[in-house]
């Protein structure tokens, strides 16, 4: 028994003998154009961000794409330029989306032109907001919770944001109607237990409600799926874009609302 136990080491310490680094050359990609472009209803939301891609070696900095033509269309004919912030930021203070109509973006950028329309959808009341104890794994970790209604008919899409004492949580949150049409819903805000993240007694915590539209629930639906490995590719994909010409990105018109409390 102990000779078989020796050899059993010996032959384990010889295939760790044979371990080796693989360096993985990632290829470097063409780089395409980044467009993010959001209109709401509050006055001063109207944003439009315009960079490129980077290579998996860079830094993952903002780098905007100055001098680029703006603009949002409305459909009875109402034209707003965006102007420019800072570079590769266009923005419009008095631009606000209204129920029913749709908005289309124009970017033209050295040379090349990109649209995206987005129909603005019907804004559904956050009725509250509240901080609960749930139980992981035997811990006990303080959660946010939305309730609302969602108004008969299906085609109601939902996004939340969940801000602790002013930091933005990175987790995706979103939700349609297929199983809760004209019902009553609450929607827990789940994040991994974190030491540094945890909600603890005494934060503050703001959650921001948008209404979506369809097309951006797939962009958000196609974004979590890829950075939580949850698609069934073999490789990372692209979430799914509304805008058109060849660029990455979303254009979202939506409402907005938000709520906040301190975690008892």
């Amino acid at each position: 028994m102990r000779i078989l136990i020796i050899s059993g080491l010996i032959i384990t310490f010889a295939f760790a003998s044979c371990e080796k680094v693989i360096d993985v050359a990632l290829k470097d990609s063409e780089k395409q154009y980044v467009i993010e472009g959001t209109v709401t209803n509050r006055p001063g939301d109207c944003t439009v961000r315009v960079s490129k891609t980077k290579n998996f070696s860079d830094s993952n900095d903002f780098e905007g794409i100055a001098n680029a033509s703006v603009s949002v269309t409305d459909n009875e004919g109402h034209t707003t330029t965006l102007a420019e912030s800072t570079a590769g930021i266009y923005q419009s203070a008095v631009l606000t989306a209204t129920t029913g109509k749709t908005y289309t973006l124009h970017v033209q950028i050295n040379g090349e032109t990109f649209t995206a329309s987005c129909t603005m959808p019907v804004m559904v009341n956050m009725d509250s907001l509240y901080i609960q104890e749930e139980s992981f794994f035997g811990e006990r970790i303080k959660l946010a919770n939305v309730q609302y209604t969602d108004p008969p008919g299906k085609g109601n899409h939902y996004r939340f944001i969940q801000y602790v004492n002013g930091v933005k949580e990175k987790s995706i949150f979103i939700r349609d109607d297929d199983y809760s049409d004209g019902n009553t819903s609450t929607i827990t805000l789940f994040t991994p237990p974190d030491d540094e993240k945890d909600i603890k007694s005494g934060n503050t915590v703001k959650v921001e409600m948008q209404c979506i539209a369809p097309a951006l629930y797939k962009y958000w639906f196609s974004l979590d799926q890829g950075a939580s490995g949850g698609s069934n590719s073999a490789s990372p994909a692209n979430p799914v874009t509304n805008i058109e010409g060849g660029a990455l990105g979303y254009f979202s018109v939506h409402t907005v609302q938000s709520e906040t409390v301190e975690a008892p």
